[in-house]
């Protein structure tokens, strides 16, 4: 039904798309370095976020404080830009086996 090539392109579309933040398609492909070093980028960024989101804390949970004094922690561009980028790449990964599927002969 399919060929050699266009199965390979298919698994590591399907690893890529369900596991992405996990690194598994870098697991798939025997790059364990670069699958660690990915679920800690993830990891870093995900985290990041969420201390520096303006609303942390036990006094915005109890209600204490008034919501329209949240300021915008301008650190927060950092991680936000970080995660824009890491999703670019998967995007861009994603696009690069569609391609290869389409060309395998």
């Amino acid at each position: 039904m399919f060929k050699k090539d266009e199965k390979k392109a298919l698994t590591r579309l399907a690893v890529l798309s369900i596991g992405w933040g996990l690194g598994l398609d870098r697991f798939y492909e025997g790059r364990t370095k670069d699958g660690i070093l990915s679920i800690c980028g993830w990891t870093l960024i995900f985290a990041s976020l969420l201390y520096l989101s303006p609303c942390h804390g036990s006094d915005y949970a109890n209600g204490v404080k008034n919501y329209s004094e949240m300021s915008f922690n301008p650190l927060s561009i950092f991680p936000l830009g970080f995660g824009a980028y890491g999703i670019i790449l998967v995007i861009r990964k994603g696009f690069k086996l569609l391609r290869s599927f389409e060309n395998a002969e």
